[in-house]
């Protein structure tokens, strides 16, 4: 090891997702922290920006996040990592945070550093060459093994980064990287692996991490938090005046998201958490012993992500305070679909209701009966292939729950407590066609690894 601790700042669970909040940031970089790293991706946003090639979150909220944490790491000449970029990690959210980052260094006439970026785009020949050859593309969670009908109707796939291209970029002298797709573990944990620091030990800092003040108490999001490991521990320190980390917040955090909570999977091998121990090492800081890398016999194997698009979406809400309706709204749905079925068929279209208050509770937290709710919320989501079928799927299935036919209802008695607006269009509907695992001979072979001098721009 060449240092006895690495210390890492994390401003944000999701970089840009929501603009990291400034004062915990400042707090943390005036500790002059050894690297400045932040997860920028995730599959919790679902499916349609993979299959899209665009960001979940507003380019200028990511820009703050890169300008405030890039500012800080050139200032001090720290290390500054990125994984994910710009929530998908493709070949085109990589070239943006390329880009920003080189308009980042002339605007504020940086000195003269490196910048490091890999691609994790996956072409369908690759997987298509493993087919050829008799591999087979393993399902996670359940899925059955890839078939070539479902990567065919895939649009964009990409491949899911380990500790690897972070730490041969390092070794190349990057003093930015920017990663394509990637393990939000794997950012934290290259850095402190090249320099020496226990497999264990180091991932599970990253899973601390990854997500910022989630690991934190009281409930604060976006605020920054410092992990520190050494060769027997990791310490995990609240920056934010208001929180803390405790035994509690950080184990919690450790464990969550995980059918088996003390174990988390990673290239290579896995985190055992059996024997974490867990103490309050200061009034703000948690310290953990414990966890241990147990590696995976076999090829080393990579997690590959892909989206297929579904269709044209549109969405309609409307809202129902009569009682008898909202008693009996499952037989309104039903009949609203069957009149979408009777105009439109049994297939070429999608139709989802989901029901908002149906059984909610008041504010004595007692559960509601149907027949009592005040108000339903009823948001109609209609796909189709075109814009103009998926448009009218949704208004069909919006108004006509309008005219539903109600046993007990006398004329028009009870409908005019129901409201209706024009439908919406919202954004194509995507479904996840892959949440595999490939076999590969070398763990850099799915990833394109760039060097750049950042100079001309910063002068």
């Amino acid at each position: 090891m060449t240092s006895k601790s690495l210390r890492f700042i994390c401003p944000n669970g999701h970089l840009g997702f929501a603009p990291s909040k400034r004062e915990s940031f400042d707090i943390g970089a005036k500790t002059k922290p050894d690297f400045y790293c932040c997860d920028s991706g995730s599959s919790d946003i679902g499916p349609g920006p993979l299959g899209g090639d665009y960001s979940a979150s507003p380019y200028e909220w990511q820009k703050h996040d890169l300008e405030m944490m890039l500012v800080a790491a050139r200032n001090q000449g720290a290390p500054m990592i990125i994984g994910s970029a710009g929530d998908t990690g493709t070949r085109s959210r990589v070239d943006l945070y390329v880009q920003t980052i080189k308009d980042l260094a002339r605007k504020h006439k940086m000195a003269p550093f490196k910048l490091a970026y890999f691609y994790s785009d996956v072409p369908k020949e690759y997987l298509k060459n493993k087919f050829d050859q008799g591999e087979a593309i393993e399902g996670l969670d359940g899925r059955q093994n890839l078939t070539l009908e479902e990567l065919e109707q895939t649009n964009r796939i990409v491949a899911v980064a380990g500790i690897h291209p972070y730490i041969k970029a390092l070794e190349m002298g990057a003093d930015v990287i920017i990663g394509g797709r990637s393990s939000d573990i794997a950012i934290f944990a290259a850095p402190a692996i090249k320099a020496g620091f226990p497999e264990g030990l180091s991932y599970y800092m990253g899973k601390t991490l990854e997500c910022a003040s989630f690991c934190a108490e009281p409930y604060g999001a976006k605020e920054s938090i410092i992990g520190e490991v050494t060769a027997e521990d990791v310490k995990v320190t609240a920056m934010s005046p208001y929180q803390r980390c405790t035994v509690a917040s950080v184990a919690g955090h450790a464990m969550y998201e995980r059918s088996n909570p003390y174990f988390e999977y990673v290239a290579g091998g896995m985190i055992d958490m059996t024997n974490c121990h867990y103490e309050q090492y200061d009034e703000k800081t948690c310290r953990v012993t414990g966890p241990v890398f147990v590696p995976v016999e076999g090829k080393t194997k990579v997690k590959l992500e892909g989206s297929s698009k579904v269709g044209e979406r549109f969405v309609g809400i409307a809202g129902v305070r009569d009682p008898y309706t909202i008693k009996h709204i499952d037989t309104v749905l039903d009949w609203a679909r069957e009149q979408v079925k009777e105009r439109f068929g049994e297939e070429g279209y999608e139709l989802y209701y989901n029901v908002y208050g149906k059984n909610g509770v008041m504010g004595n937290m007692e559960p509601l009966k149907e027949s009592n709710c005040h108000e339903l919320c009823i948001v109609c989501q209609g796909v189709a292939q075109t814009r103009e079928m998926a448009e009218e799927v949704t208004m069909t299935g919006t108004r006509q729950i309008f005219y539903a036919r109600l046993p007990e209802v006398k004329g028009t008695a009870g409908t005019a407590a129901f409201s209706f607006d024009e439908v919406l269009p919202a954004s194509a509907a995507y479904r996840w066609t892959i949440n595999h695992t490939v076999s590969v001979d070398d763990p850099m072979e799915l990833f394109d690894l760039h060097l750049i001098d950042i100079k001309e721009e910063a002068s």
